[in-house]
């Protein structure tokens, strides 16, 4: 049962270490996006109601977080703001705002939090982070590798192995069903129901694609060349007489040569089951699988149209999404031995300026410091916040020191002990942080 203390369903707290290794995670992904030329996208937490609704379908119309009035006008009517659904509308807002300004092609990326009001459960959250990559403004195939060698370096900078890259095209699905056949008013619903077949067993999908209109005769043929064991060779037999088809075939075999020698030929293969559900694409699409049935860590493709649907300038463009918590899920845990200072600053009443000043000279040699903060005056109690806290030296300053003139710097790790002059400590520090 949840108490009066827990976040709200469905959001989380992010304690230091658990927040660090995410934000660990963005910065590399940061890294690897900037190599590639393309430029961080920032957009409100929350858009316009007006500008979210009718752009997801009714389903996702209704998983929408509204925002009711507020302030002087709150009771003076139904929402009018909503919080960030992803971050495609908001890409294709601005480029309907700022089109002149931005660059031919514009490549972006957006890393930040989405919301929807779907209901809680495990690994389902109403906040979650989500990171998109976009190319507009070119029909070119690089741009489709270009993305997909991005979303690979991602995943080995992140440290993940055993994933691999599924390939297909819209334009393939589209022949295949002209080679079987289907009707194409029955086309969308059967590339949904076909969708499903990482998921139910092939008898079970020709009963749906059945209940669905599609004649059991032309359904298991179909499921059958999917699912074979040689199912890319018999798909492309099958679409030797689909002009559609084979212009799907194009473009897959395209991408497999733009991305030969830049993803390791294991990693990324044709794959002519794979479908995508969303309707919007017009091209290549693809899907990174998790080793072990983790599920998709990352998925995308070609979306020419989509932005002038969503009220932007209609250009061509291509992009993808990684799936962040997963991600985040499969990274190594936090190591246990996370420091939280490089130097702990001892204090004794009479000499706590002289204390206060050491960690300020630490931090301005670049080393995380702060005084002890307690009100313990045994030197054994704040040596044990120094170990606590993970630091890495201790500075002692008591009076023996001041008779001294000198500083005692303790390596926690080891015990030794250094006696360090006043006037040396902030070169001894410097020496510290270069080490």
């Amino acid at each position: 049962m949840p108490t009066q203390f827990d976040p709200p369903s469905g959001t989380r707290d992010f304690l230091a270490a658990e927040w660090e290794t995410r934000e660990h995670a963005f910065e590399r992904i940061r890294s690897v996006f900037a190599r590639y030329g393309f430029e961080p996208l920032v957009t409100p937490a929350f858009e316009r109601l007006d500008v979210l609704l009718g752009k997801y379908g009714d389903d996702g119309d209704k998983l929408i977080f509204k925002i009711l009035r507020r302030g002087e006008h709150e009771g003076t009517g139904e929402a009018d703001l909503a919080l960030r659904y992803d971050h495609t509308v908001p890409l294709a807002r601005v480029a309907a705002a700022y089109g002149s300004q931005l660059p031919t092609p514009y490549k972006r990326y957006a890393i930040g939090p989405v919301w929807r009001a779907d209901r809680p459960g495990h690994g389902r959250y109403r906040e979650f982070a989500q990171c998109d990559l976009d190319t507009l403004g070119t029909s070119s195939a690089m741009a489709d590798a270009e993305v997909i060698c991005a979303v690979h370096d991602v995943l080995g900078e992140l440290g993940l192995r055993g994933f691999r890259f599924l390939l297909n095209s819209r334009r393939v699905l589209a022949g295949l069903l002209e080679a079987f056949g289907v009707p194409a008013d029955l086309g969308p619903g059967v590339l949904i129901t076909l969708d499903k077949l990482d998921k139910l067993a092939p008898a079970e999908v020709i009963t749906e694609l059945a209940g669905r209109g599609l004649a059991e005769a032309q359904a298991a043929p179909l499921v059958g060349a999917l699912t074979a064991g040689d199912a890319a060779e018999q798909i492309r037999d099958a679409l030797k007489n689909s002009d559609e088809g084979a212009a799907g075939l194009d473009e897959v075999d395209t991408l497999l040569s733009l991305l030969a020698g830049q993803v390791p030929g294991d990693r990324v293969v044709f794959a002519p089951r794979l479908v995508r559900g969303l309707s919007y694409y017009t091209g290549p699409i693809w899907e990174v699988a998790a080793e072990g049935g983790a599920g998709s860590l990352a998925g995308g493709g070609r979306y020419d149209h989509l932005i002038a649907l969503l009220g932007g300038p209609d250009v061509p463009a291509t992009g993808g999404s990684l799936g962040m918590e997963r991600i985040l899920l499969l990274l190594p845990r936090p190591d246990t031995g996370r420091t939280m200072l490089d130097v702990a600053v001892t204090v004794m009443d009479e000499h706590a300026a002289r204390s206060f000043a050491f960690a300020a000279a630490a931090r301005d040699a670049g080393l995380r410091a702060s005084v002890y903060l307690g009100n313990s005056r045994k030197l054994g109690r704040q040596l044990k916040w120094a170990s606590d806290s993970g630091a890495r030296w201790a500075l002692i300053y008591g009076n023996n020191e001041e008779e001294a003139g000198a500083v005692t710097v303790r390596d926690m790790t080891t015990g030794e002990q250094a006696s360090v002059p006043l006037g040396g400590l902030p070169g001894y520090l410097a020496e510290l942080a270069a080490g």
